[in-house]
């Protein structure tokens, strides 16, 4: 597809390259001539380049729909697919088979690598690629990747279809198949007349023709009619979204249109005849599941395969129980947290991918059991640990493992928030006091007791109201102490800076209570001194009062 459209372009810039070679001299005619197959050369680059963004919108929701079967997305058809994951996810879900493990890494040689895989697991299903290799896809080449797309709808969308008419027996297959087949299931509706997969779809007639023959409680037909194909069309597309559950691949604009794309018709009109054929919905539910065993080799290489992922998944299992039942806990609050997010993301993506493979090994062992007894052979019996069984018994250890881990976590989360909770508290509170200490030590360390004996008592009064004072603040130290003991006891990380604060408000407050005593004794020397000058002083008085008597 990619390189006819290119060959076009190439061929008409080829003749619009050789009309400016001609002479001036061929005339206005001439003139003429040129200018309309320049004008027709860049519409039919216009008409390419539309038809190449209806396919890349169509084929985007395509995958996607198969896509999230598995839980992924893409955004830009051209660029998602580059690293080859997304299309080993999507050939792994068409196909129902296991494709080689996606090489890690995002240099060029690793997304060259997946995008091998893929091509390879294509060439092994017989599907002929033409001029596409992993470097087009890698380097986002648009008309290729479009074409990959368009091999891989046909080769597991579209080939399946084959239609056996009633005259004649005829088997026809691929796009005829899907055409006859749409011919026969609107057969006797008015007005619709299918011949092709662009312009007989415009009126959105057809659509609604396929869901009323299938589903006739959904759709009032006789109410419909050409002249209103925007309506039709969105009717029908929600419908078979709404009520059918089939994504809506194309928007009526797509379709009511001088020129639809066939192709993008055929991919979306090919999902309901997977829909509504229960015969072929169990041929493409079979090729999700594995690939279909046509002998007993083939058993055989699959029940090898089942071996290996089954030893693979009970490894797996065992190495995340042994690690998982590791009780030992960072001894930090934001260690804590690290691992309860490291366990989080085991929870939330690692075991997930694991839980799917479980579920694909009991598809696998059913696919086995299913043509073992197609083909009359005794029923396969896989090694001792390997049984679905053995394997279940081995997932419910992990769960176990796996609760208790969560549990211990969340405990050892909340010891570690109580604890930085007392830290915080216990700085909040040294701080407080180490300001209280700081400001009693300045104060009773100043001797300002005045010179006289009544200036001395009121000092001492306001000395004895201090020390009260002082002697009441010893429970909070007592708090700031608790605090420090709790904290060590329990084992708190940062221990060593909280001890050494302890220490440091315990000798400021030895210091403090040793300055008030000192304070004190200075001012009982003082006040007795005071008390002696003024028995002094009345003594001196009554010596003058007898000389003058």
């Amino acid at each position: 597809m990619a390189s006819a459209s290119t060959d076009l372009d190439n061929a008409e810039a080829q003749r619009q390259l050789n009309n400016n070679n001609r002479p001036a001299s061929t005339g206005f005619w001439e003139t003429e001539t040129t200018s309309a197959k320049l004008f027709e050369c860049s519409r039919i680059k216009a008409l390419a380049d539309e038809r190449d963004a209806v396919q890349k919108k169509t084929f985007t929701k395509w995958v996607n729909s198969h896509l999230a079967r598995v839980s992924c997305r893409i955004s830009d058809l051209y660029n998602d697919l580059r690293d080859g994951y997304m299309l080993i996810r999507l050939l792994e879900v068409l196909s129902g088979e296991l494709l080689p493990r996606p090489t890690r890494g995002r240099m060029r040689i690793h997304c060259l690598e997946n995008v091998d895989k893929a091509l390879q697991f294509l060439k092994e299903q017989r599907v002929h690629l033409e001029n596409v290799g992993s470097h087009d896809i890698l380097d986002g080449n648009h008309r290729l990747t479009l074409g990959l797309i368009w091999t891989i709808i046909l080769r597991f969308q579209i080939q399946v279809i084959k239609i056996e008419t009633e005259d004649n027996r005829e088997t026809r297959s691929a796009k005829d198949a899907l055409l006859l087949w749409c011919q026969m299931k609107t057969a006797g509706y008015p007005e619709v007349n299918i011949h092709n997969f662009t312009t007989c779809w415009r009126d959105g007639l057809a659509f609604n023709a396929l869901i009323h023959r299938h589903r006739p409680d959904l759709i009032e037909f006789h109410k419909l009619t050409r002249s209103n194909a925007t309506h039709n069309l969105q009717q029908a597309f929600n419908i078979a979204e709404q009520s059918l559950g089939l994504t809506k691949l194309l928007d009526p604009e797509d379709v009511n249109t001088e020129n639809p794309d066939e192709k993008s018709i055929i991919t979306y009109v090919v999902s309901y005849y997977h829909y509504f054929s229960k015969m072929k919905a169990l041929i493409v539910e079979g090729k999700r599941v594995g690939k279909v065993l046509d002998n007993a080799i083939e058993a055989e290489k699959i029940i090898r395969r089942y071996e290996a992922l089954a030893s693979d998944l009970l490894e797996w299992i065992e190495r995340t129980i042994s690690i998982i039942s590791n009780q030992k806990f960072a001894n930090s609050l934001s260690g804590v947290q690290q691992q309860l997010q490291a366990f989080t993301t085991y929870c939330t993506i690692e075991k997930p991918i694991k839980f799917q493979e479980k579920g694909n090994l009991e598809v696998l062992l059913f696919t086995i059991q299913s043509k073992l007894r197609a083909n009359n052979q005794k029923p396969y019996v896989p090694h001792d640990g390997k049984l679905i069984s053995d394997i279940n018994k081995a997932w419910e250890r992990l769960e176990k493992a796996e609760h208790e881990r969560g549990v211990a976590l969340r405990k050892e989360l909340i010891r570690q928030e109580k604890l930085e909770l007392l830290a915080q508290r216990f700085d909040h509170k040294t701080t407080m006091r180490q300001a209280w200490l700081n400001e009693n030590q300045r104060l009773v360390s100043q001797d300002n007791f005045g010179y006289d004996l009544p200036a001395v008592e009121a000092a001492m009064k306001k000395h004895e109201a201090i020390e009260a004072d002082i002697l009441s603040y010893e429970e909070r130290i007592s708090v700031v102490v608790e605090l420090a003991n709790e904290m060590e006891s329990e084992g708190y990380y940062d221990i060593r800076r909280i001890l050494a604060r302890k220490e440091n408000i315990l000798g400021q407050w030895s210091l403090l209570k040793e300055l008030v005593v000192g304070r004190k004794a200075r001012l009982e020397k003082n006040l007795a001194l005071q008390k002696t000058f003024q028995e002094m002083v009345y003594m001196i008085d009554w010596m003058e009062e007898m000389q003058v008597g």
